[in-house]
């Protein structure tokens, strides 16, 4: 009888030096978020507020911003930081999220997609909660 069998599972090197897969998944989100912006800016100058100068230009910030926050919460090091400029940027981005369904109520698009718009305001609450917690975890 094979006695790997009869031991109780235990992790093997190479298991402990994974990353969780929230905070890959979270990095994932973040960084891919932050490359659209500059595969995509006009769409992302859209849904400025008027009110905003240089829209271009924060879209280029932002999206630096994402992908930078992104990466940064990889590293142990720079995890803290990340989190704490990714709910920075949470939070500043919440008036484009806001012109968005503006712009979609001024439009007049369909009931459905204003919902998902509104919807997706709360979210953002969900989405500090998330980077709050994974830029607090400790180790790899």
């Amino acid at each position: 009888m094979n006695s790997e069998r009869l031991r109780p599972h235990m992790p093997t090197p190479h298991r402990q030096h994974r990353l969780p897969l929230s905070r890959c998944a979270l990095a994932l989100f973040f960084s891919v978020a932050g490359l659209l912006h500059f595969m995509f800016p006009a769409a992302y100058a859209g849904i400025m507020p008027p009110w905003l100068p240089a829209p271009l230009l924060l879209v280029y910030v932002s999206g630096a911003c994402e992908l930078a926050g992104g990466m940064g919460l990889l590293p142990v090091r720079t995890r803290r930081l990340a989190g704490i400029g990714l709910i920075a940027l949470s939070l500043a981005v919440l008036p484009a999220n806001v012109q968005m369904l503006l712009n979609a109520r001024a439009a007049g698009d369909p009931a459905w997609q204003q919902a998902l718009l509104l919807a997706r305001l709360p979210l953002q609450a969900a989405l500090i909660w998330w980077i709050w917690t994974v830029s607090r975890q400790a180790g790899r």
